[in-house]
């Protein structure tokens, strides 16, 4: 008797060790699979807003204070970018500058519209003293339709601060994105 049924119940430990530690990996790759569902949701999100709104980033973040006061730093902007809307002074356009990586959000304050069709524009900040000339390419005076991403057409003040923050300190950035794996990784289904 006596070591066989230390034996036997030894053995009904390890069974269920075993099956715990497989019910684990299941849940583990349960839990791998729902995070990269979310990811891939979102990024088809993303694209279905690209094509219905024509422009490459429909929603985009204000970085600094030369809108105001139509904008504040970390006001979240919707985009559309419809080739065929005629550009007109007082729009706010969000437009990219050759040798620059980060879009700029300014008003236009002056069209030159041709007899073909073509049409160029001039730029400024509400809360700027000058036009944009100084911020556009050597040489460039005039800003066409090609170089602009996307037209505001409403916005959401301050939503956009989270992404101020993590710009401006890299390391809560990654904290939140591994407290985010985290919690994705390890929530118990209820």
């Amino acid at each position: 008797g006596w070591p066989r049924s230390c034996g036997v119940r030894g053995g009904a430990a390890m069974d269920l060790f075993g099956d715990l530690r497989r019910m684990n990996k299941r849940q583990l790759y349960y839990q791998v699979l729902n995070f990269a569902m979310i990811v891939s949701s979102a990024l088809m999100i993303w694209k279905g807003l690209i094509v219905v709104t024509g422009s490459e980033s429909p929603i985009v973040v204000v970085l600094s204070g030369s809108m105001e006061p139509a904008f504040h730093r970390g006001d979240l902007l919707f985009l559309t970018n419809f080739h065929d809307d005629p550009i007109r002074a007082g729009e706010i356009v969000v437009f990219k500058v050759e040798g620059r990586d980060i879009p700029i959000v300014h008003r236009v304050i002056k069209v030159h519209e041709k007899g073909n069709g073509n049409i160029k524009f001039l730029t400024k900040g509400d809360n700027n003293e000058v036009d944009d000339r100084g911020l556009y390419k050597e040489g460039q005076n005039w800003l066409e339709k090609k170089d602009v991403v996307g037209r505001a057409r409403g916005f959401l003040p301050y939503v956009g601060m989270v992404t101020i923050i993590m710009n401006d300190y890299p390391k809560f950035k990654y904290a939140l994105l591994a407290v985010m794996g985290a919690y994705v990784l390890l929530k118990r289904e209820s």
